[in-house]
């Protein structure tokens, strides 16, 4: 089996909210369908944004489980982390004690970490 491509994609209710926040978050834009968003960073597409209605975000961390995450590793975690927050990211849980991650949740639920080493 030969991959050509691979593609993260988010299901959400607001397809226009997730797109554009994860275009701001990774520095890139918007390639929008009715349906079907993809975001596209320096020429390649890192993820897309599928239209479902009935989408249910997960409850980090019990509850309905997460259904995917990213983790993005960032030089500052200070100015980013202030970044993703004003972009609308919700702080599920700041590291404590040796962890090198800060949990957060997108504008449809979706858990992602900001890591640093």
């Amino acid at each position: 089996m030969k991959i050509t491509a691979q593609t993260v994609v988010f299901d959400a209710a607001d397809i226009d909210a997730e797109s554009g926040f994860w275009a701001k978050m990774l520095g890139g834009e918007v390639s929008a369908r009715e349906d079907w968003h993809t975001v596209v960073v320096d020429g390649s597409a890192p993820i897309a944004v599928q239209l479902a209605p009935e989408h249910q975000p997960p409850q980090w961390p019990e509850g309905r489980p997460q259904q995917t995450h990213l983790d993005l590793d960032v030089e500052d975690i200070a100015s980013a982390h202030t970044e993703a927050v004003e972009l609308g990211a919700e702080v599920l849980q700041m590291a404590t004690g040796e962890q090198r991650f800060n949990v957060y949740a997108d504008p449809a639920g979706h858990p992602f970490c900001l890591c640093w080493h």
